[in-house]
């Protein structure tokens, strides 16, 4: 039982609401997406096999109790089910962020999914599984990601049908970086008093020059 894996890193956790949290990062390799603004390329095909057991020992050398399962895309990899698994067991908090093309239902409801609903900006949005939306657990998150007014609008249109188990907090709008300034999507937010979460890619306002790795 093995899995294709791009990188294992400590760092501080850039997103989610556990944003500025330490966290130990399991990076699989494989992505059936190609988003306009991606920014982890690298992991579309570069990766080396590591058992599920070896991961887990790489994971435990950084005595961190947070791990985040990401891509790529995790839910391409028929293992990955297993890997979060053991996590768990083992006494792992467990997050896994997907970029919402795939069923999400057949990980474990423990794990903490993070479900991206891509935008039109993203040249993938017709790509989304809508469905994952009723498939949410209460601790589960969905992330927007904006690059501009017509992504914007996109996403509010969307709102209407996430589950009211859903909190508010569990809901991320996130600017593209280079496309849209923070402060031009928050305005739109309180303009619209929308109920969700304004979410800023932490570890790229303290690493802005590295790309990997953080």
């Amino acid at each position: 039982m093995a899995l294709i894996i791009n990188e294992i890193f400590y760092s501080i956790q850039g997103e989610s609401t556990f944003a500025g949290q330490a966290c130990v990062f399991v990076r699989l390799t494989g992505c059936n997406l190609r988003c306009t603004y991606c920014d982890t390329r690298y992991a579309y095909s570069e990766g080396h096999p590591m058992t599920v057991n070896q991961i887990i020992e790489k994971v435990a050398e950084f005595g961190c109790n947070l791990v985040e399962i990401t891509g790529g895309e995790p839910l391409l990899q028929k293992d990955t089910r297993q890997l979060v698994q053991t996590l768990l067991d083992k006494g792992f908090q467990v997050l896994m962020e997907t970029n919402g093309s795939l069923d999400i239902s057949r990980i474990d409801p423990a794990c903490m999914k993070i479900i991206d609903i891509k935008c039109p900006d993203s040249g993938e949005s017709d790509q989304c599984d809508l469905a994952n939306l009723q498939r949410m657990s209460s601790s589960d998150q969905v992330k927007f990601v904006v690059s501009s007014r017509q992504d914007y609008l996109y996403a509010k249109s969307i709102l209407p049908r996430i589950p009211v188990k859903v909190s508010p907090g569990n809901i991320l709008f996130s600017p593209v970086r280079d496309n849209l300034a923070g402060h031009e999507l928050a305005a739109w937010i309180l303009e619209d008093g929308l109920r969700v979460r304004l979410q800023l890619q932490l570890h790229k306002v303290l690493w802005p020059e590295i790309d990997r790795g953080v």
